[in-house]
């Protein structure tokens, strides 16, 4: 499929609902302030372009490439992005809410997700190496074998993961929240 060359337009305040953001490559783009819930962006190609205070939420990403995207202060709740291409698939997200999204067997190394909300979200079967969560609430995400080898959770909260169930070669705890490591044990810890 031959895809129209967008390059470097600055998309504001518009809503891709009906009509949906047309097929396209769009390189060095950005979206601020735009709505796409429940809309279909699939097999778009996204190169170098930022989503700031968007809402993303439901959206369909089927065989969408997403190559150095960045997502700011943007709403994107229940996204399936394993359903995203893989060829060169590098994203960010910052100050957003990515509650009940999936990235189940998908391969997100090195990863940053900055204060964002993580609830509900599913790692499952993850190759998520070098990820950083900074100042992320992952309450009820699940972490099933999922591999976090050298990832920084350090800073991040309200987690369960099981360290038999995942890999955490040198992954980055805290004191204050190691006890996310635990709770699968039913070892109680007073203070």
């Amino acid at each position: 499929m031959n895809l129209q060359f967008i390059d470097s337009k600055t998309f504001e305040n518009e809503t891709f609902i009906s009509p949906i953001l047309p097929k396209g490559e769009y390189d060095n783009c950005r979206f601020i302030n735009c709505n796409f819930e429940n809309s279909d962006i699939s097999n778009n190609v996204f190169l170098e372009c930022e989503f700031i205070d968007c809402n993303l939420s439901n959206v369909n990403v089927m065989h969408t490439q997403f190559n150095e995207v960045q997502f700011i202060g943007c709403k994107i709740v229940g996204v399936q992005f394993q359903n995203s291409n893989d060829f060169l698939r590098a994203f960010s997200f910052k100050d957003a809410i990515l509650d009940y999204s999936t990235f189940i067997e998908m391969k997100i190394d090195k990863t940053n997700f900055t204060s964002c909300k993580l609830i509900g979200v599913d790692f499952s079967n993850t190759e998520a190496k070098n990820v950083v969560f900074n100042n992320c609430d992952l309450s009820n995400s699940i972490f099933d074998n999922t591999n976090l080898e050298s990832a920084n959770l350090s800073t991040c909260y309200n987690f369960d993961i099981n360290p038999s169930k995942n890999k955490l070669k040198k992954a980055v705890f805290t004191k204050d929240n190691v006890i996310g490591l635990l709770k699968s044990t039913g070892i109680v810890i007073k203070r």
